[in-house]
């Protein structure tokens, strides 16, 4: 059922240049979009510096160009938002939803990795460097996922007073994910399932902001011959340059979506037109499967 309202967004992070599980993740949110006669937007997410690379999220740009996933409206940049993250800190603040924290990562870790609340209750900063930590006050112990169905999170993660501005003086990705959610008023979210676990804290921050949230659709994971995730941290290699269309239906059949016959005589606009009349969620699979090799794309 077509939503005239639907909006959906692909924000990668500029650490590398998109490969075969990125463009998992960038397709299955732009078909989704499409497949609702909505807005599909592209969020650059650049707020932590020392994990990115100079001019890789021009390349990123360039590579969504080059396999015809065309957006909507203009690129927003985090590094441009940091007035609105503070306005969400600042707000936080003067509601007592968070306070300094001095723990270190050492400490937690021989707590189990949660974190115990030690430093709640300190409402000035120390003369250390600290981090911001939200007062968890509406815990989220499962949601509901658009394809995996009813998903429980750790009860200790979903319970922890995390951090929403780091120590080293950088905005926390789950605080910068949800301002920009809601201010670019995503409806859905469709992302690699890697991103379930911090789902349930996402969903706590736009409760405390008292925003409506949004629904979630977490796709399959790409894994390379070790079975790991295709990640940059991985060395994935990029998506190559050549014909996009041969990478595209590699991509569909990892999704496991309708085979397009004569594609190779189709015009990349053409495929991605036919992709999306044949949009099924339901065929998705859930489990992760290893990355499907571009030359033994269906033919």
């Amino acid at each position: 059922m077509a939503r005239q309202d639907y909006v959906g967004r692909f924000a990668p992070s500029p650490s590398g240049e998109l490969h075969f599980g990125s463009l998992i993740a960038a397709l299955g949110s732009y078909l989704q979009a499409r497949a609702h006669q909505g807005h599909w937007l592209v969020r650059i997410e650049d707020i932590d510096p020392p994990r990115e690379i100079p001019g890789a999220a021009h390349t990123i740009l360039r590579q969504l160009e080059h396999y015809g996933l065309h957006w909507d409206g203009d690129v927003l940049w985090q590094s441009r938002r940091h007035d609105a993250y503070r306005a969400a800190l600042d707000w936080l603040h003067q509601q007592g939803l968070s306070y300094w924290c001095t723990c270190t990562r050492s400490r937690i870790q021989q707590l189990g990795g949660f974190y115990d609340g030690h430093c709640r209750g300190r409402v000035t900063p120390p003369a250390e460097a600290a981090a911001l930590r939200l007062q968890q006050r509406h815990p989220v112990h499962h949601f509901t996922d658009v394809l995996r169905g009813t998903l429980v999170a750790d009860s200790a993660m979903a319970a922890e007073d995390f951090i929403i501005h780091r120590r080293d003086g950088l905005f926390a990705y789950n605080l910068a994910v949800v301002v920009d959610d809601h201010f670019q008023g995503v409806t859905e979210i469709v992302r690699g399932a890697d991103l379930i676990a911090p789902t349930v804290r996402q969903i706590s921050l736009y409760q405390h902001f008292g925003w409506p949230v949004p629904d979630y659709l977490h796709l399959p994971l790409a894994l390379n011959h070790d079975g790991n995730k295709l990640s940059k941290q991985n060395h994935a290699p990029a998506l190559p340059g050549g014909d996009p269309r041969p990478v595209i239906m590699a991509a569909l059949h990892f999704l496991h979506q309708p085979d397009i016959p004569g594609w190779q005589d189709l015009p990349l606009a053409h495929i991605l037109a036919q992709a999306v009349d044949n949009w099924s969620v339901a065929d998705i699979p859930l489990a992760a499967a290893h990355n499907t090799s571009f030359s033994n794309a269906p033919h």
